[in-house]
C-alpha cells in the first residue's frame, strides 16, 4: 500500500503512523514506512502536489520513489 499526505511536522506524523496512533488507512493497512517525501514552503503548493500524486497511476508513484530511494529504505531515521 502507498499513502500520500500533507503535514507540517513530518517526523511527528511518521512516528504516529509507526505507532499506529492515528486511526484510518495507515493503521488498517499497516503503512508505517517513510520511503519518499518532498518539502514545500507553501502549504498550498504542498496540497496541489499531494493531489497530483494521489491522482496519478500507481506505476508513476513507484517510479517516483525508486528514483530517489531504489531500495525502499525507511527514511524516517534520516529526518
Amino acid at each position: 500500500m502507498l499513502y500520500t499526505g500533507v503535514t507540517n511536522d513530518l517526523k511527528k506524523r511518521a512516528y504516529e503512523h509507526k505507532l499506529k496512533i492515528i486511526k484510518g488507512f495507515t493503521k488498517n493497512y499497516n503503512v508505517n514506512k517513510l520511503v519518499y517525501y518532498e518539502i514545500f514552503e507553501d502549504v498550498n503548493e504542498a496540497i496541489l502536489r499531494e493531489k497530483q500524486i494521489k491522482s496519478g497511476k500507481r506505476k508513476n508513484k513507484i517510479n517516483l520513489i525508486q528514483k530517489i530511494n531504489p531500495a525502499w529504505d525507511d527514511l524516517y531515521e534520516k529526518l
